[in-house]
């Protein structure tokens, strides 16, 4: 926590912030897909395995990127042990369609998640930081009335859509505040608006000022991590002046220059890549991906996103202790010249 919020501290964390499940996680805490994706104990089951068996600093139990928008009537294939959860059907076709029932916080699927935290802070909520989720308000319009729909109707309905957006904010909100109240520490914000779906302008247009006002409620409640997938240098100074106090990073981004564009005013977390440096489990590997992104400027060191389920839990457990072998004072006195930092970056 002393990372995450900007402070000194003495060995770096090393952290799961979207999720840590795979095959053997599930072999170990006999809580299997795709119960554990709809029922609280298994939930918590499977994420204390993050912790109990990989030795992160971090217990996550919200393993899809569905369940709000199951609660509000999309059709969700759950997958299994090595299949991720998709949207088999949405729940409207058109925007004029989209309504948000009033009782969505009663649902299942968000009453278990609640549950899993509660679970967790009381077994290991004083070891580790219990780690809540929810989608941001663009990726749940995905997730509602799909991809090709919400960015065709920012050409054609682009009022619509801001209206859109402000009102599933509202379910951001409200999931978040009940994460915060069940006792999450943290709040992984995930929104899918990486450079490869929607543009920099796009964001600036629809989602920016709808991040800014929801964020200043949300934070009063306690600290979010923004997480989104694939590269996003081109848009890192809007999330900066959105107030994300920390931003989620894939491998794909150059972390000295995402400092460069936040004004260095973001801690960075993650940016380990899942699917070669953790998959293959080479040592080596492993250690220079982590004094790479250290050096770069990491303040939480781990996995780029959700895991693949066949990477293995050895593989995981030494990631996490050569994290716990770096050591602030040692690691990240960063001069302030770029020149200094790209030769750390080269490392």
């Amino acid at each position: 926590m002393a990372a995450l919020y900007g402070k000194e501290f003495d060995v770096f964390p090393a952290v799961s912030l979207t999720s840590a499940a795979n095959l053997e996680g599930m072999k170990c805490s006999g809580a299997f897909y795709p119960e554990a994706h709809l029922d609280g104990a298994k939930m918590a089951a499977l994420a204390a395995v993050g912790h109990s068996h990989m030795n992160f600093d971090t217990v996550a139990p919200y393993f899809s990127i569905l369940l709000e928008a199951s609660a509000l009537g999309s059709e969700i294939d759950w997958g299994d042990g090595v299949r991720f959860p998709f949207v088999r059907r949405t729940a409207f076709r058109k925007i004029e369609d989209i309504s948000i029932c009033p009782n969505y916080m009663e649902k299942t699927e968000l009453q278990q998640l609640l549950r899993a935290i509660r679970i967790l802070k009381r077994r290991c909520g004083n070891q580790v930081a219990v780690v809540g989720k929810v989608m941001g308000p663009w990726t749940l319009a995905y997730h509602l009335y799909g991809v090709e729909n919400l960015v065709l109707d920012t050409i054609l309905e682009p009022k619509k859509t801001k209206e859109l957006i402000w009102d599933l904010s509202q379910v951001t909100k409200e999931f978040a505040a009940a994460q915060f109240e069940a006792g999450a520490d943290i709040v992984t914000w995930a929104e899918h608006v990486t450079r490869d779906l929607v543009s920099a302008s796009i964001y600036e247009e629809f989602v920016l000022e709808v991040h800014k006002k929801v964020l200043q409620e949300v934070k009063a409640w306690g600290p979010v991590v923004l997480h989104v997938c694939g590269n996003v240098e081109d848009r890192i100074s809007m999330f900066e002046r959105a107030g994300f106090p920390c931003i989620h990073l894939d491998s794909r981004n150059d972390i000295i220059n995402c400092r460069r564009m936040s004004h260095d005013q973001v801690v960075i977390a993650g940016g380990i890549n899942n699917p070669v440096v953790l998959m293959r489990g080479q040592k080596s590997q492993m250690e220079r991906a982590v004094l790479e992104k250290i050096r770069a400027g990491v303040r939480m060191a781990g996995p780029e996103c959700a895991l693949q389920p066949i990477i293995p839990i050895k593989n995981l457990k030494y990631l996490a202790d050569f994290i716990h072998r770096q050591r602030y004072e040692k690691i990240t006195k960063f001069p302030d010249s770029d020149a200094a930092l790209h030769k750390a970056q080269a490392f």
